[in-house]
């Protein structure tokens, strides 16, 4: 870690229903060595419950916690405002956006920091696997097409055989476990709180690239994420909409001319296919996400210090 005061790190985690998966997590969090965090629990859930078990689980294991029960779902992107900003407010010298169905080892937090201390970099992830298949890949590093805006993440589902760790700069980190150093927020904002769920990290990375910030792959540390547990899967009327919709957003606000127009012509052309293949339920809510995306108001940033 970096010599001089010790980083504090404001921890940012999102709840919705998540009840079932805050025991690994706490474990997690409470195993951690070589930190100093404080934790920040935003509850969008449908009651409170999500709040108490974190207030409890907090106190059992010695975690300084702040929990916020808004009462109603904002959204991902929102949840993530609000930790942030409280994070900075108390001083956080960098903020882990993370998760709650992540589980972790005792040096996943600061084998981050410290590798990202070390390359100079704004932001570090770790390599993401998959919690009940452990020997597969689910993140190795990514990026972002600039011809079709689509974010795929290296060597998902495959067998990791050591392919993919070598640490790198790379152009896309999904914030399931991204940590962020505290001026990147000054630079380029927080989360654009209109995706709602989806999409906010390829946004909030796609900005970072702009102003010339980048996020380090560090495969030393190793996340386990127990995948689409509050969404319920791939294949749900919920994420057939919100992935959709969100798709068409993203284009719309951040490419232009014909790059924008190919771009939308290539995810026209390629849902059809995936749609029909999807139940009908869930088709007609992934073409009414489409319809949405090119209504939707693109919307300013806001700046945390404002």
């Amino acid at each position: 870690m970096s010599a001089g005061s010790q980083p504090f790190i404001g921890i940012v985690t999102v709840l919705y229903n998540s009840d079932e998966v805050l025991p690994d997590f706490f474990a997690s969090l409470a195993a951690q060595t070589g930190v100093c965090y404080r934790l920040y629990v935003i509850d969008n859930g449908t009651t409170d419950s999500g709040t108490r078990m974190s207030e409890q689980l907090a106190a059992r294991h010695g975690i300084d916690a702040v929990c916020v029960f808004n009462d109603a779902n904002g959204g991902v992107a929102r949840g993530n405002n609000q930790g942030i900003e409280r994070a900075l407010a108390d001083g956080c010298t960098h903020v882990l956006l993370a998760n709650n169905d992540t589980a972790f080892g005792s040096a996943t937090i600061v084998t981050l920091l410290d590798a990202m201390t070390l390359a100079r970099e704004a932001s570090a992830t770790p390599k993401i696997m998959y919690h009940d298949e452990p020997e597969l890949l689910w993140y190795g590093g990514g990026h972002i097409s600039r011809l079709t805006g689509k974010s795929p993440h290296y060597g998902e589902r495959e067998r990791d055989v050591g392919q993919y760790d070598q640490q790198m700069r790379v152009g896309y980190a999904p914030t399931c476990f991204m940590l962020v150093e505290r001026s990147v927020f000054a630079a380029v904002g927080l989360m654009d709180e209109s995706y709602f769920v989806y999409s906010d990290d390829v946004d909030f990375v796609w900005r970072m690239d702009k102003r010339g910030l980048h996020v380090l792959y560090v495969p030393a540390s190793v996340v386990l994420h127990k995948v689409s547990t509050t969404t319920g899967g791939a294949r749900t009327p919920f994420t057939a909409y919100y992935t959709n919709r969100n798709r068409v957003y993203f284009l719309r606000k951040n490419f232009s001319g014909v790059r924008r127009a190919a771009a939308i012509a290539y995810m026209l052309s390629t849902r059809l296919p995936r749609l029909m293949a999807l139940p009908w339920n869930s088709a007609r809510r992934g073409w009414r996400g489409v319809y949405d995306g090119f209504r939707m108001p693109i919307h300013s940033i806001r700046d945390p210090r404002a």
